[in-house]
């Protein structure tokens, strides 16, 4: 059985281009079951793997007390390698086509308002080594929108100073190029003024190496702490806030799918939720009997207030070079 799963990881990572963390992750997954297929039938082959087996591994699962999107992941990786098993003659059918992904209640993207990603960004950065390059990871993190590993692995040759442009290499593959704004453009200058402008990695630690995601998410942590921000903050807080940002300030959702890097546009869909301070402003200049003062809308701390006012020009890029 281990056999067909590490053929299965390579085809992940050679065919279908899978990142690292993706192939640990299925890696965590499928061991996972393959350790409960053992323990439970011991020295049967993956051949005999049946619907009963999988929604046992499943009830295993929930009395371990595992999340139910952690549960989904899982079911959804065990689907994939069985496909891939169907596919090679291994299995006559996939057994867990037809087993039940438990419900995941849905959650509106963690995002910051608009003044407290500004604070976030101008805080600068607690690191006492390389401030410089600390505030331009930040500026790009919320200028562009990029994942951290997508930032993580640029290149100096991906970013085009001058026309404001990085090309970014995301999932499976794929390239797109995203523009970024003035304010994310002078620190990069500063950045690379202060380490030079050797080729490689764009953003290095202090051995000179490429920076891990690890330390970016330090970097964002700790910053976020010191600016006195007290909510949770990662760097795919700050992709969340680009996007929502953007579409509070009249940006199309197909463009923003474009810039995120989205295969579909369902995935891109969780960011039309409506803040309360846009619904109470759309509510008081439409109803006719909507006249007189309100209180400001009181926001979960959780979910933070983007106002319908554009955002900081380094957030969303200019018309004419996103329309293309």
């Amino acid at each position: 059985m281990k056999d067909h799963s590490r053929s299965f990881l390579r085809h992940l990572e050679v065919e279908r281009g899978a990142s690292p963390h993706t192939l640990r992750s299925y890696r965590v997954d499928l061991d996972d079951f393959t350790t409960f297929f053992a323990r439970t039938v011991p020295d049967t082959p993956v051949s005999a793997v049946d619907a009963r087996v999988v929604r046992a591994w499943i009830a295993n699962l929930h009395t371990r007390g595992l999340a139910p999107a952690t549960i989904g992941r899982r079911l959804a990786a065990l689907r994939s390698w069985f496909k891939f098993l169907v596919r090679r003659g291994v299995l006559a059918a996939n057994p867990a086509r037809d087993a039940r992904s438990p419900r995941v209640p849905k959650m509106l993207p963690n995002f910051l308002p608009i003044d407290e990603a500004k604070t976030l960004v101008d805080g600068g950065s607690v690191s006492a080594a390389d401030p410089a390059r600390d505030r331009a990871i930040l500026e790009l993190l919320y200028a562009s929108g990029l994942r951290v590993s997508e930032l993580a692995g640029l290149d100096v040759d991906d970013v085009e100073r001058a026309d404001r442009l990085v090309r970014v290499h995301g999932k499976g593959g794929k390239e797109r190029v995203v523009p970024f704004g003035a304010a994310a453009a002078r620190a990069l200058d500063r950045y690379l003024a202060a380490r030079g402008h050797a080729d490689g990695a764009f953003f290095r630690n202090p051995r000179g190496g490429r920076l891990s995601v690890r330390s970016i998410h330090t970097i964002v942590r700790r910053t976020a702490r010191a600016a006195g921000l007290h909510r949770r903050v990662t760097p795919h807080t700050l992709r969340h806030s680009f996007a929502t940002h953007l579409l509070d300030s009249g940006a199309d959702l197909r463009m923003i799918q474009e810039l995120l890097g989205h295969s579909r546009l369902s995935t891109t869909q969780r960011y039309t939720h409506v803040t309360p301070d846009r619904l109470a402003a759309v509510y008081d200049q439409a109803h006719p009997r909507a006249r007189g003062p309100r209180r400001a809308p009181q926001t979960p701390p959780s979910l933070g207030t983007a106002p319908a006012k554009p955002g900081p020009s380094s957030a969303a890029p200019r018309r004419s070079r996103a329309s293309g």
